[in-house]
């Protein structure tokens, strides 16, 4: 089987099948239950272009694993731009409420309580002894860094004082979506209206330490 160092990069249409396949295959059977050539018939691809694509399968979990992680860092991404890009030194800190309050609620609806999400988690917990290592994410602290430029952009606006963007973001993390995970286990606010208002009074105990003014 080809190494790493001679993989194909090949069509995008048949890498996508193939990831899709063992994504699949891996969630409903199990990493060890999956076999190379059951995932090359579901994608409809020869067993010998999964191995030249992704030389093992191995790699193909870690490849499945950093495709849904990158799926969700773009849905934070996308959520930042939709609720906290328009913050100037106009804008008052009621505004401010409101629109981080929207971002968190997008988080927990569009992510948390996404099928990507439950794939990451499903496949991290079960199959991380053929991951890497043990607590392998493909996500690592790249949500974090991203609420926390965006902290640091809105700080520079005037209407928040965060010295340390990053740790403001892990409290504001800790604060909305930690305090939903840890008390109901789950941030679905769509079937649960306990959510928002522990969301809602997250925003606000941040807004309390790290507000200007």
């Amino acid at each position: 089987m080809p190494t790493t160092k001679t993989l194909r990069e090949g069509s995008a249409r048949k890498r996508a099948a193939i990831l899709t396949a063992a994504r699949e295959l891996f969630v409903a059977d199990g990493f060890d239950r999956s076999s190379v050539d059951a995932i090359a018939a579901r994608a409809e691809v020869s067993k010998r272009t999964v191995y030249d694509y992704f030389g093992d399968k191995r790699t193909l979990l870690k490849a499945v694993v950093d495709a849904v992680g990158q799926s969700l860092i773009t849905t934070i991404r996308r959520t930042l731009d939709d609720t906290l890009a328009d913050f100037t030194d106009r804008a008052g800190i009621t505004d401010l409420e409101d629109a981080l309050v929207a971002f968190s609620m997008r988080i927990a609806t569009d992510m948390l309580d996404s099928s990507e999400y439950a794939t990451l988690q499903r496949l991290v917990r079960a199959e991380s002894g053929h991951l890497p290592y043990r607590g392998y994410n493909s996500m690592a602290d790249t949500p974090e860094e991203a609420i926390s430029e965006r902290f640091a952009a809105i700080a520079a606006a005037g209407l928040l004082h965060v010295p340390d963007p990053r740790l403001a973001a892990d409290q504001f993390i800790a604060l909305t979506f930690g305090v939903a995970l840890n008390r109901l286990g789950s941030a679905n606010a769509a079937e649960d209206a306990r959510v928002r208002p522990l969301v809602v009074e997250g925003v606000r105990t941040f807004l309390r330490a790290y507000r200007t003014g």
